[in-house]
């Protein structure tokens, strides 16, 4: 009899191939009894301040998505909880391209970041951690009309145009959050870090669709609030995790203003507090700002809105032509009609740069053509085989000798009796619209086949050194007291716990270790006095 897959398995083996490569083992043993410390130190003083002011789903959605007090949840126990829910948790280490976390939160998938931070950060660390991705994220899951919003987040972010330099600045973040987390970092490289985001931000031409859609997951799921402007209660996961933002969020240092689609426009800085949060009257007040963000993408606008905010992104997208063709390519060029087209069309004719994908309904018929495509706009008939001339209403006119189902060569065309610049083999398309231009390929998963994806990932040298640093940075003697700490929680032995305290005292810059032991020594002084 074939072994039963753990939950966390059979999570992952949903998963389409492409994303698969981003999932990390958890390796629940590599935790340390600080690791656990810092869960516990965090959870119970977290639950303690959050059981007024956060959202009336939160302390149940905690057990009702497997996540304990006492100790660092394991995936399989959070997977068993969340089936029931419709969605699941995997691991992943730090930060992952935004393409791949949105997609796997519109197919109800929580990317949980395997790390847990330091206890140098414990009040907020800009890193993803197991806090902020289980802690944070999983309860409000609870309320099903949540969690549908952040399924249709997902897709909203995985759908919205990125551009080149949304990638530098990515790259960046996820140094920065290295860097901080490494117990030997010195002053120089963190510096240095904060600065090359400081240019990476700088860098960008304009606002692109996915920092929009950043900023509005950043605004709602991440530091939202919800309820009376004047009393609301924490549901963003940002706040949820946050010993120190979930008690500053409250206070009169922060302007709590009604949540609307000014939160697209608005920026954040990862690495402070918020001066001002948005929020939401309820759950579907964020789908109603969320409908209007989507009415904004090129993904629901499609014709020259789309093709202009592709072509200025410089990235992979793919292009919804009628009929159910979808392109996938870099936009690089487009000519303007000289005749009526259809609506919210008044190109007529765009160069896709290759390698070209050509799907129906999200999935790839052949592998990438490596020339260039052609979308003439406008109605027209192309002979199966053969020479061919369109005269199109854009006033461009083309021959050519077709050769297959799409493949032309001989191509030559003008408009207005001006000659243009065309390859003269590529394929062309006929479409009287475009419904749709969108971020990111059709296929992901064929063009990662082919083509490794949108950009390579690997966990980078310097993610791993920092996490094998930190983990030696516990030695021997601490991790024993750490955990002989957290086995006195049930043994209830004062004698032992009056041994630990005094061993304690060779660690005086301990404090977290120090503050357990203070704490057990009046639970159990308390005992004693009932």
């Amino acid at each position: 009899m074939l072994p039963v897959p753990s939950p966390t398995r059979r999570a992952i083996d949903r998963l389409p191939t492409h994303l698969q490569r981003y999932v990390a083992d958890q390796d629940y043993g590599a935790y340390t009894p600080r690791d656990h410390a810092v869960w516990r130190h965090i959870l119970h003083r977290l639950t303690n301040r959050l059981k007024d002011t956060a959202h009336g789903s939160y302390l149940a959605g905690l057990a009702a998505t497997g996540i304990g007090l006492e100790r660092i949840p394991s995936l399989d126990e959070m997977n068993l909880k969340l089936e029931g829910l419709g969605w699941s948790a995997v691991g992943v280490r730090g930060f992952i391209p935004p393409a791949v976390f949105t997609e796997l939160q519109s197919l109800g998938v929580l990317a949980i970041a395997a790390d847990i931070r330091s206890h140098e950060h414990i009040e907020y660390t800009p890193a993803p951690d197991i806090v902020h991705e289980s802690a944070g994220h999983a309860p409000i899951l609870a309320d099903r009309r949540y969690a549908d919003y952040l399924k249709r987040c997902g897709e909203a972010g995985f759908r919205a145009i990125a551009s080149v330099e949304d990638q530098a600045v990515y790259e960046a973040i996820r140094n920065l959050s290295v860097v901080k987390e490494d117990p030997e970092a010195t002053e120089t490289e963190i510096h240095l870090a904060e600065e090359r985001l400081r240019a990476a931000s700088a860098s960008r031409r304009y606002v692109s669709e996915s920092t929009k859609a950043s900023r509005l997951y950043w605004w709602t799921a991440e530091y939202g609030l919800v309820g009376d402007l004047a009393d609301p209660k924490l549901y963003g996961a940002g706040l949820l995790s946050s010993l120190g933002e979930a008690a500053h969020c409250l206070t009169p240092a922060v302007a709590k203003v009604p949540l609307s689609l000014v939160c697209a426009d608005t920026e954040y800085d990862i690495t402070r507090m918020q001066p001002q949060l948005f929020v939401a009257r309820d759950f579907d007040h964020l789908f109603e700002v969320l409908d209007a963000f989507e009415a904004t993408l090129s993904w629901r606008r499609g014709g020259d809105h789309g093709l202009d905010e592709a072509l200025r992104a410089r990235t992979v997208n793919h292009l919804g032509l009628e009929g159910g063709i979808e392109l996938t390519g870099k936009v690089v060029a487009r000519i303007p009609a000289r005749g009526e087209l259809a609506p919210g069309l008044a190109t007529a004719l765009v160069r896709v740069e290759g390698p070209v994908l050509l799907s129906r309904g999200g999935v790839a018929e052949d592998q990438p053509w490596p020339g260039s495509a052609l979308v003439a706009f406008g109605r027209g008939t192309l002979p199966p085989r053969g020479p061919f001339s369109l005269d199109l209403p854009s006033g461009l006119f083309l021959t050519g000798f077709r050769v297959g189902e799409h493949e032309v060569i001989n191509l030559r065309g003008h408009q207005d009796g001006r000659p243009l610049d065309l390859p003269s083999w590529a394929l062309l398309f006929l479409s009287e619209g475009l419904p749709s231009v969108a971020g990111g390929p059709a296929d992901p998963g064929a063009w990662d086949r082919w083509y490794g994806g949108l950009g390579a990932f690997a966990e980078g040298e310097a993610e791993a050194q920092a996490r094998a640093r930190k983990a030696s940075s516990l030695s021997p003697e601490l991790a024993d007291l750490y955990l002989e700490t957290r086995t006195l929680r049930e043994d209830r032995d004062a004698q032992r716990v009056q041994a630990l305290v005094h061993r304690a005292r060779a660690y005086p810059g301990e404090w977290l270790l120090h503050e357990e032991l203070a704490e057990l020594e009046a639970t159990l002084a308390q005992e004693v006095k009932s």
